[in-house]
């Protein structure tokens, strides 16, 4: 099979390309590198992309309180499925509503969406509603309700929406469709790619997401990983820093603060890695959302 030919111009695009796609791959290396490293070399010579003696004495830290960290990863698992999903849900219904020309309070809708993004009523009205009124305190909806309506997210759903021919909307009428079946079978079908690149932005925040736990999870069964991590990572600092005993500084310095950080780091970014190439093929077209105008 011949090898497809490159201009000049092309070929400097590809190579440049390709550089850069390996300047991405060196914190991940250094990040695995770290994690297999011994605290002396790191305090020592800092990171390097080869450790330079090999030890698990982090993931074997790890691993002594792995019932935890699964039920951690269950539960930020759960969070982010459902999370993402209904958020899909909800962020796509109201943006077909500002999108459908036809609808008279579209207007309202607008303005009222983009209230919510230049002026919030503070913390401690949100916490009061949120465990006073809807009752979230100690519940998995805690971490899932909160972030749910993003009007940002909402905006870019609606402005490709509003790139689609009002002629679908008609047709699709006169063929007997109501409002809701030209929304779940007609437009959704159409708008995958902006919905990929939304539902994976959603995801990453709904993963990565330790405060609300902070605010509102109490029990340790219900607690999701990134708050169960910082909460390892806090304990180890809480040691090394401590002024009351000799003997619980002596201990606290010999466990590898620094490589932990590292080994923690990939115990929690692999299922967001995994979940990147499925999306990929939308990835482009959901970002060109808005670029032309037509």
């Amino acid at each position: 099979m011949p090898l497809k030919k490159y201009t000049f111009g092309q070929a400097c695009i590809v190579a440049m390309i390709s550089l850069f796609s390996l300047a991405c791959l060196f914190p991940f290396i250094m990040v695995i590198s770290g994690s297999l490293s011994t605290e002396n070399d790191i305090v020592t010579h800092g990171y390097s992309l080869i450790p330079r003696h090999v030890t698990f004495d982090s993931y074997r830290i790890l691993i002594l309180g792995s019932n935890r960290i699964v039920d951690a990863y269950v539960i930020s698992a759960i969070v982010t499925a459902v999370g993402t999903v209904l958020s899909l849900i909800v962020t796509s219904m109201g943006a077909y509503a500002m999108a459908r020309r036809s609808f008279r309070y579209r207007n309202v809708l607008s303005i009222y969406a983009i209230i919510t993004i230049l002026f919030n009523g503070g913390l401690v009205p949100w916490y009061i509603i949120c465990v006073r009124y809807l009752e979230l305190k100690d519940t998995m909806w805690a971490m899932i309700l909160p972030p749910l309506a993003n009007a940002f997210n909402m905006f870019l759903i609606r402005n490709f929406m509003m790139s689609m021919p009002e002629d679908l909307h008609e047709s699709a009428k006169m063929d007997g469709a109501g409002e809701f079946r030209i929304y779940a079978q007609l437009i959704i079908p159409l708008s995958t790619p902006v919905l990929a690149t939304i539902g994976l932005f959603v995801s990453l925040g709904y993963w990565n997401d330790w405060f609300l736990g902070l605010m509102f999870v109490d029990k340790q069964e219900l607690q999701p990983l990134q708050l169960l991590l910082r909460t390892l990572i806090s304990n180890v600092e809480f040691l090394r820093s401590s002024s009351n005993s000799m003997d619980i500084q002596r201990i606290a310095m010999q466990l590898p603060s620094e490589s932990i950080k590292m080994a923690l780091t990939v115990v929690t970014i692999g299922p967001i890695i995994f979940l990147y190439p499925f999306l990929q093929r939308y990835f482009v077209k959901g970002l060109m959302v808005g670029a032309v105008k037509g």
